[in-house]
């Protein structure tokens, strides 16, 4: 006889718990790690190198500019990419933001609050005024909605 197609039905022993599964809230350094894999081709510009800074700011908590941190690396390429003609020669943000979990001295969970003042920055140092689709300010947007979904 095969057990091949057979259907067993799940038990639990008396007093056991039944335990979900857990979903990790997502912090600013990882939602920035998904911007670049998402959007790791475009080339850093002013926009970025504003919403990463911004981002920084409220992972770490401090508003000082770290040197080789994210910020002054996406300020860095944002100033050489203004001086390129060419978008092969620009600094892409997938070199920015690549290990930013690691590059970041201290982060936290995305809120609504972090991802509304990101938006506010990348929006502000945008020539039209917009956001890009599936940069910094929505790949934290997105982290903050899902996170408000494991907390809610």
């Amino acid at each position: 006889m095969s057990d091949v197609g057979q259907f067993v039905e799940p038990t639990s022993a008396p007093g056991a718990t039944v335990v979900g599964i857990l979903q990790s809230a997502i912090t600013i350094g990882e939602a920035l790690e998904a911007t670049a894999q998402a959007t790791g081709n475009k080339p850093v510009d002013q926009s970025d190198a504003a919403a990463i800074r911004a981002a920084e700011v409220r992972a770490t908590g401090s508003a000082v500019i770290i040197p080789g941190g994210l910020a002054a690396s996406a300020q860095s390429a944002a100033n050489y990419n203004a001086a390129m003609l060419r978008d092969e020669d620009k600094v892409k943000l997938s070199a920015v933001l690549t290990g930013a979990t690691a590059k970041l001295s201290s982060d936290k969970v995305v809120t609504r609050a972090d991802a509304e003042g990101v938006s506010s920055a990348e929006r502000r140092n945008n020539p039209n005024f917009t956001a890009h689709p599936g940069g910094v300010a929505a790949s934290l947007t997105a982290a903050a909605r899902l996170n408000e979904n494991v907390n809610g």
